[in-house]
């Protein structure tokens, strides 16, 4: 039976036992610190400015992207109406004794066969071929216009989207901090509801309303969520990493240019008016294209022939008799045509004009409403909110007009931040309007 140890010895063993953890405890400790620390999961997300995400759509975005390879298409249509016809070549053996193959032999070839070799070109008139090329490269023009008004497109869209993700990120953090604010005012109204100082039901309110904070950052937050995964499809997946957010924030943009002047602008620029402008000019090409269809072609063939042991050679000339068929129904039509594009490029023209109108009415509209909000009313908004909440932390005001001038701060702050994206988009629908983003 082992005896009992002294407290001296215990102690002298706790030591040795320490000790000896600690020698072998230490290789771990040095390759520990010799040991580089691992790299941060997650990679500091981009931050991509409105600017900046207008140059990955333009670049990225599919539809786009779909749309310029109509442009190639019709360049290649121009390499096709360019090409000359193709010279015919024909060859012919005639008198064989095929069935009779004993009397084939050399004197039968050159005396009694027929051997013929004939080349023809077909020989176009009315200059066909250069109406059929500057038709294509009308055509083309055209196909450019309609790629440019497509961008034109996107980019409103990219900017509108952008706005979106702007407001819910400044909704977000707006929620956020309310939420901050008002969970110390929770905390308050706990410690003077233990002090007897404010009554359970009161109590009961206050905690009672947190819940309309939480449930407003969760709003918040999906839609930030929801807005930044909408744009990023109008940039491109593939252009922005996971997690990404918009670099910006809502602020307040005055234009100082008159309508004739945006008007004017905008008949130089919209590029869906110099796409019907140009459609205008490639129905008179088809024009020209169908009055040189209308002129007959010939048809020019030499031919060489071998027959009774004789060699020789016949010209060959074919050209129609344009008595019935002169091209008339597709002349008519081709003129019927450029009637057709004059009046889309006019329609085209006034709803440009009708569009910059509008547009110029509805940034005016929301440029009022923004002078109201910075006129006082937000301002007025906070400074109701702060006394209200000062007075009732100190028992000078009840909770219902505490809660009430809460309600009335978040809900302006919320229309403020409204209005300044309406006003951001309404500009953006100028910009649209007018074709390009540098307004005077």
């Amino acid at each position: 039976m082992p005896l009992p140890l002294r407290q001296n010895e215990v102690s002298a063993m706790k030591r040795v036992l320490a000790l000896a953890s600690a020698i072998l405890a230490a290789p771990a400790v040095i390759s520990a610190q010799q040991t580089p620390a691992p790299p941060s999961a997650g990679a500091p997300a981009a931050h991509v400015s409105l600017d900046e995400a207008i140059r990955l759509a333009l670049q990225h975005n599919h539809a786009l992207q779909a749309a310029r390879s109509t442009i190639l298409q019709s360049q290649a249509d121009e390499a096709t109406a360019n090409l000359r016809p193709n010279p015919v070549l024909t060859l012919d053996a005639q008198f064989l004794p095929i069935f009779q193959p004993s009397q084939f032999s050399s004197d039968y070839i050159d005396n009694s066969a027929q051997f013929d070799a004939g080349i023809g070109y077909l020989f176009e008139r009315g200059k066909k071929r250069q109406h059929r090329l500057q038709a294509a490269r009308d055509a083309t023009s055209v196909v450019r216009s309609q790629v440019t008004d497509a961008e034109r497109q996107v980019v409103f869209n990219v900017g509108e989207q952008f706005i979106a993700a702007l407001l819910a990120e400044s909704t977000l953090d707006f929620a956020q901090q309310d939420l901050d604010s008002f969970q110390k005012t929770v905390e308050v109204s706990n410690e003077r509801y233990r002090a007897g100082a404010v009554s359970e039901g009161d109590f009961l309110k206050i905690k009672l309303q947190l819940l309309q904070f939480q449930t407003d950052v969760s709003a918040a937050r999906l839609a930030k969520i929801q807005a930044l995964a909408a744009l990023r499809q109008l940039l491109g997946f593939e252009s922005v990493p996971d997690g990404y957010d918009v670099d910006g924030k809502l602020e307040y943009q005055p234009v100082k240019a008159g309508l004739d002047d945006l008007k004017a602008l905008a008949l130089r620029s919209r590029p869906d008016l110099i796409a019907a402008q140009r459609g205008v000019t490639a129905a008179r090409s088809q024009e020209l294209l169908a009055q040189a269809n209308g002129k007959r072609d010939f048809n020019l063939t030499f031919n060489y022939s071998h027959i009774i042991g004789l060699n020789t050679g016949a010209f060959f000339f074919n050209l129609d008799l344009p008595v019935f068929d002169r091209n008339q129904g597709e002349i008519a039509h081709a003129r019927y045509a450029i009637t057709q594009a004059q009046e889309e490029a006019s329609e085209a023209s006034q709803q440009v004009l009708t569009d910059v109108s509008d547009a110029f009415e509805n940034l005016r509209t929301n440029d009022q409403i923004i002078q109201l909000y910075q006129g006082g009313y937000v301002d007025q908004a906070r400074q109701s909110r702060d006394i209200s909440e000062y007075a009732y932390k100190r028992g000078a005001a009840s909770i219902l007009d505490y809660l009430d001038a809460e309600r009335t701060y978040r809900s302006n702050q919320l229309a403020y931040r409204q209005a300044l994206a309406g006003y951001m988009v309404a500009l953006e629908q100028l910009r649209q309007a007018v074709g390009t983003r540098n307004l005077p």
